[in-house]
């Protein structure tokens, strides 16, 4: 109610159309990809022509960044949340899987084939950035042991994600792994090919998980 009085009926209306097309953009990209991404054919559908619509999004890069920065938006602040509740890194994955099987189409714009031609200015990475702090800061609480890998080692201070306290380097390893190795998991599993190989998914993803977190 405060924010409505603070704002004008000509940006609350165009705040909707925005919204508008946004959720026009998702059902483009639902139905063939990102970078089949057509403003005008957005236009269309919404009885509007071109150069009216182009008033409310510059061009095509600018609506994939909105559509970007509000997919990143939710997954960091699923991630606090898990984090605020005092979150391992278990909590953390199956957050991460749902959040995904809630919309794989916004999961596959942030981790999918990338847009030809785009890239993605530097307020879309500083959220990204927020993911992985909070994956690095439960990682660091683990308890680590064991030799270093040559992998790990690399890593030493290069922390890059966050600032404040620097974090091991096998911990950045755990981090690293558990992204890249259950995001493969996800990835198969939301373009369906696990299908037909009689078995459930979850079950994978659990025992990738199980895996992470006794190494």
């Amino acid at each position: 109610m405060a924010e409505t009085g603070t704002t004008t009926p000509r940006e609350r209306y165009r705040a909707q159309v925005r919204t508008e097309i946004k959720d026009r953009a998702w059902e483009q990209i639902a139905a063939a990809g990102a970078s089949a991404l057509s403003l005008n054919a957005i236009a269309k559908q919404m009885g509007l022509s071109g150069p009216a619509l182009y008033r409310y999004f510059a061009g095509r890069d600018e609506l994939i960044t909105e559509l970007i920065r509000d997919a990143y938006r939710s997954l960091a602040d699923t991630f606090h949340a898990a984090a605020e509740s005092g979150a391992d890194l278990a909590a953390l994955a199956h957050a991460l899987r749902g959040w995904a099987l809630d919309d794989p189409q916004r999961y596959f714009l942030l981790y999918g084939t990338p847009v030809p031609g785009y890239h993605a200015p530097d307020d879309v990475t500083a959220i990204a950035s927020e993911i992985m702090t909070t994956l690095l800061d439960a990682c660091a609480v683990l308890p680590l042991g064991g030799p270093a890998t040559p992998f790990g080692a690399h890593l030493d201070g290069h922390r890059q994600w966050a600032d404040g306290h620097p974090v091991p380097p096998e911990a950045l390893h755990r981090a690293l792994a558990f992204w890249a190795r259950l995001h493969g998991a996800l990835s198969l599993e939301l373009a369906g090919h696990f299908a037909g190989m009689g078995f459930d998914p979850a079950l994978l993803f659990a025992a990738e998980l199980d895996d992470l977190s006794t190494h």
